[in-house]
C-alpha cells in the first residue's frame, strides 16, 4: 500500500467513523491535515516520558533515600537511554515497517513505565529509567516519518511535530509536579503508562503504512549511517549545534529544580511543574522559525536562536531570585533552544529523501549524547558552585553553540566563493 494511504474498513463502528474523519475523502497522495496533529500528539506523549523525572528528582529521592547527586542522575540515565535507542533503534525507521516498530517500541515502554511505578530502589528505578528512555524512540520515528509527508513544506510540517514532542517534554514537568503534589510520585508513571497505550491503539489504526527502504541487512544499516557523518557537513555541523543547545536546555531544567526547591525560594513539586507552562508557550512560537528555514534563512534564524539562549541565561545569572526574571528566562530560553532545533531539523531532512531515519539517527544521538553530558555537567557545577556555577556552565555551552553558528556560515560563504571561481 502507498505510504500515504491509510487502509480502509467496510465495518459502521466509532472506530471506523473517526477514521474516515482523519482520512481524504478522495483517497488521493496528498495526506489530510488531520494526520499530522494525531502524529504530534503521539509523539508528545511517547517523548514526555524521559523528562517526567526532573521536577519530582526529590521525591523520587526521599522514597529512595538517596541524595541529590545520587537521585539526579536518573534524569542522565533515561537521557542516555534515549540517546542509545537513537543509534541502535531509530535507523530502522529505513529498513523495517515505520508503523510496526512505533507500535511495538511503544507497547515495550508502557511495560516499563507500569514496572518504574513500582519501584523501591534506586538500582531498579535507575535500571527501568534506562529502558523508558530507550523505548522513547518512537517519537524520533514519527518525526522524519512527517517529513516525508509534507514535503512541499516541510520546515512548517516538522514544526509542527516537534512543537508536539516539545509541549510533551514541557508539558511532562507540568503534569509531573501537580500528580507528585497530589498523589505521589509513583502516579505520574501509571498514568503515563495508560497515555501510552492509547496512543499505542490509535496509530496503529490510524498511521499510515511506511514500507521500508534500505534493503541491506542490520550491520550494514548501520555502517550506512555512519557514512552520512562524512559525506554531509551539514550533518555534522547541525549535530554538534543540536549537542550544546540541548546540553544548555537539560542542564538548565534540572538544576533548576535544585534552585526553585531551596532557599529562598522554597518551591514545592507542583509549582516547579508550573514552570513548564511558560516553556510551552515558548514551544508554539518555535515553529515559525521552520518557516524561515523553508524561506532559506538558515543562519539568521540560527543567529537569533542561539542569541536568545544567551540573553536568558544573562539575564538569570544577573537575577537569580527574581520570579519575573526567570519566568521570562524560561519562555525565551526554550524558544531558543526549540527554534534552533526545528531550523536543524529541516536542514538535515533536505539532505536525502531516503535516508531520514539514518540522518535523524546521527543527529538525535548527538542530540542526545549532549544531553546527557549537558546534564551531567549542569550537576556538577550545581555540586561545586551553586545556581552561580550552574549557570556559568550554561552560559560557556551556549557561547560555543553561537560560535558554531558563525563558523558555519562563514564555511558556507568560502563554500559558495570557491564554486563561483571554478
Amino acid at each position: 500500500m502507498d505510504i500515504y494511504h491509510f487502509q480502509e474498513r467496510s465495518d459502521n463502528s466509532f472506530a471506523a467513523f473517526i477514521k474516515r474523519l482523519i482520512m481524504l475523502p478522495n483517497q488521493s497522495t496528498k495526506i489530510r491535515t488531520g494526520v499530522i496533529p494525531l502524529m504530534a500528539v503521539s509523539a508528545g506523549i511517547i517523548v514526555a516520558n524521559v523528562y517526567y523525572n526532573q521536577p519530582i528528582l526529590r521525591e523520587i529521592g526521599l522514597t529512595m533515600q538517596a541524595s541529590e547527586s545520587e537521585i539526579g542522575k536518573i534524569s542522565m540515565i533515561s537521557q542516555l537511554g534515549y540517546g542509545l535507542g537513537m543509534f541502535f533503534l531509530l535507523p530502522l525507521g529505513d529498513k523495517v515497517n515505520r508503523k510496526n516498530l512505533i507500535v511495538l517500541l511503544s507497547a515495550l515502554l508502557c511495560l516499563s513505565l507500569i514496572l518504574v511505578s513500582f519501584s523501591n530502589t534506586l538500582l531498579q528505578i535507575s535500571v527501568l529509567s534506562f529502558f523508558v528512555g530507550l523505548f522513547s524512540t518512537p517519537a524520533q520515528i514519527i518525526l522524519p516519518m512527517a517529513a516525508t509527508l509534507g514535503k512541499e513544506n516541510r520546515g512548517a510540517t516538522v514544526g509542527k511535530v516537534f512543537s508536539g514532542i516539545l509541549v510533551g517534554i514541557l508539558g511532562a514537568r507540568v503534569i509531573a509536579g501537580l500528580l507528585t503534589e497530589f498523589f505521589g510520585w509513583r502516579s505520574v508513571f501509571a498514568l503515563s503508562a495508560f497515555m501510552v497505550l492509547i496512543v499505542s491503539v490509535l496509530l496503529k489504526i490510524y498511521l499510515p503504512e511506511a514500507p521500508a527502504k534500505f534493503k541491506g541487512n542490520y550491520v550494514s544499516l548501520l555502517k550506512s549511517t555512519l557514512s552520512l557523518i562524512k559525506e554531509y557537513k551539514v550533518l555534522r555541523q547541525a549535530a554538534i549545534l543540536g549537542a550544546f543547545t540541548f546540553g544548555v536546555f537539560c542542564s538548565f531544567w534540572t538544576t533548576l529544580t535544585f534552585h526553585l526547591s531551596a532557599a529562598p525560594l522554597n518551591f514545592h513539586a507542583g509549582t516547579i511543574g508550573l514552570f513548564g507552562l511558560i516553556a510551552i508557550g515558548g514551544a508554539l512560537v518555535a515553529p515559525y522559525f521552520g518557516k524561515l528555514a523553508d524561506k532559506g534563512s538558515v543562519y539568521k534564524s540560527l543567529f537569533l536562536t542561539v542569541s536568545m539562549i544567551i540573553g536568558s541565561i544573562i539575564l538569570i545569572k544577573l537575577f537569580p531570585f527574581s520570579v519575573a526574571v526567570l519566568v521570562i528566562s524560561v519562555f525565551f530560553l526554550d524558544i531558543g533552544v526549540q527554534a534552533t532545533q526545528i531550523t536543524n531539523f529541516t536542514r538535515i531532512y533536505s539532505l536525502d529523501e531516503q535516508a531520514h531515519s539514518r540522518l535523524n539517527t546521527i543527529y538525535m544521538t548527538t542530540y542526545f549524547i549532549g544531553a546527557a553530558v549537558g546534564t551531567y555537567a549542569g550537576l556538577l557545577a550545581w555540586k561545586f558552585g551553586g545556581w552561580e556555577g550552574a549557570t556559568w556552565q550554561m552560559l560557556a555551552w551556549s557561547s560555543i553553540a553561537l560560535m558554531i553558528v558563525i563558523l558555519s556560515a562563514k564555511s558556507k560563504v568560502l563554500f559558495r566563493a570557491k564554486s563561483a571561481a571554478v
